[in-house]
């Protein structure tokens, strides 16, 4: 699935069966249901996971947890508006990593 195509389900009434929890919580989160897509994160317990996880707490403007959710994916907090960060993480996740 591309990016655009992954943008576009988001239209539909619940997210398409084949997505890992991760890209479930992002698409939650594109919703405007942040509890659904906390839930899809927390769901994925491993790196990847707990990188969406670091965003949506970032997004939250929870810094601190959002920092020891970085840090547990091995990741750094990026500088970058939240839009660019959702579309940079559902790109990488969507390649497969």
């Amino acid at each position: 699935m591309e990016l655009a195509d992954f943008r576009a389900s988001t239209g539909a009434a619940a997210p398409p069966a084949q997505l890992t929890d991760a890209l479930k919580a992002l698409w939650w989160d594109a919703k405007g249901d942040w509890t659904k897509a906390h839930e899809h994160a927390q769901a994925q317990d491993d790196k990847i996971g707990a990188w969406v996880h670091a965003y949506l707490h970032r997004k939250e403007g929870d810094l601190s947890n959002a920092g020891y959710w970085y840090r547990r994916a091995g990741k750094t907090r990026p500088d970058a508006p939240l839009d660019r960060e959702w579309d940079a993480i559902a790109a990488a996740l969507l390649k497969g990593g």
